[in-house]
């Protein structure tokens, strides 16, 4: 591996942009190509950025024999082929969440990546901010106690567009796929398991995807975590962790978590506001390179098996509130 990353982006959207905006930020990491489903968004996007390689097709992209690592940016639906795609190129692969579909799909990726022995990992971005580092480590020194309950959510209003993806369920449509996973990543990444047992409820819209969504998890030790999600219903986007000597909170948004709160009991709180790079999106793509450099094939902050775990919880809610979707098998 070189000392400077070489990476292709796969899509060309709103997510895909900021990776590219993030990328920048990356001091040994270069934007050589990208792949679009026509050349001339390809040029613009590659225009924008500076990418010298521009590609009419996704295959295209997949064979430049000068990409290291390619970011799968498609909407959610297309994760699955375009990550398999690359991976049987013999590129890294960090793909955009939610990972996939259902686990289904997520374990035949992951098993692509382990049969042809290439990089993989999920784009949970959050996971890598300096504040989410402090975070676990407050966590992993007992700063709070034994984490006795997780409360946290994302919720947005949009308008109601039938077409978009956001609201189209053979697009992987809804509020829990988009923004819920972000709550449900953070519950996983505090306990470290999945929960024992998931009860949930949602208001499915008339377009068939969920428009809002809560969610309770109880976990073995008898811990907590109550969730909620939507893309009609704007909530605090907030998260707080509690223990029994103490709480952890994270400000609005927690997740692109600039600051945070430690309260101990019997101690003055203690408040973190660390110095970023970039727009947050450059912590993934320092972490691949890392791993890379180091010859890992999965991340130890975001590893494969969480991910599919995590994929696993999605579906479980899914089946709670009665969600579907056309690709499901």
């Amino acid at each position: 591996m070189s000392d400077h990353i070489r990476w292709g982006i796969l899509g060309t959207g709103s997510i895909a942009n900021k990776f590219a905006t993030g990328l920048q930020a990356v001091a040994d990491a270069d934007l050589i190509a990208v792949g679009s489903r026509a050349q001339d968004t390809a040029d613009a996007f590659a225009d924008k950025y500076g990418a010298p390689n521009r590609h009419a097709s996704y295959e295209a992209l997949a064979r430049d024999p000068e990409v290291d690592a390619i970011y799968v940016g498609t909407p959610h639906t297309f994760h699955k082929d375009n990550s398999i795609l690359c991976l049987e190129a013999g590129k890294a692969v960090l793909c955009e969440k939610p990972f996939a579909i259902n686990a289904t799909e997520a374990e035949t990726v992951i098993q692509c990546a382990r049969d042809h022995g290439r990089f993989l990992m999920e784009a949970m971005w959050t996971r890598f901010l300096p504040v989410l580092i402090q975070v676990r480590q407050w966590l992993a020194d007992g700063k709070i106690g034994e984490v006795r309950m997780v409360t946290a959510d994302f919720g947005f209003r949009a308008g109601v567009n039938p077409d978009g993806r956001l609201f189209n369920p053979a697009l992987g449509g809804g509020g829990l796929m988009d923004v819920g996973i972000y709550p449900i990543s953070l519950a996983s990444m505090v306990f470290g398991v999945q929960p024992s047992r998931i009860k949930a409820l949602a208001e499915i819209g008339e377009t068939a995807v969920d428009e809002q969504a809560a969610m309770v998890f109880s976990y073995d030790t008898g811990a907590l975590a109550s969730l909620w999600t939507g893309i009609r219903t704007s909530t605090p986007q907030e998260a707080t962790i509690l223990g029994t000597d103490g709480q952890i909170r994270i400000e609005s948004p927690f997740w692109d978590a600039k600051t945070a709160t430690l309260s101990v009991d019997g101690n003055d709180p203690v408040h973190i506001e660390p110095q970023r790079s970039g727009n947050g999106y450059n912590y993934e793509a320092i972490e691949v390179g890392r791993c890379l450099r180091a010859g890992k094939l999965e991340s130890c902050t975001m590893p494969l098996d969480e991910t599919l775990a995590v994929i696993k919880t999605l579906d479980t809610v899914r089946e709670e509130i009665g969600l579907k979707y056309p690709m499901d098998v």
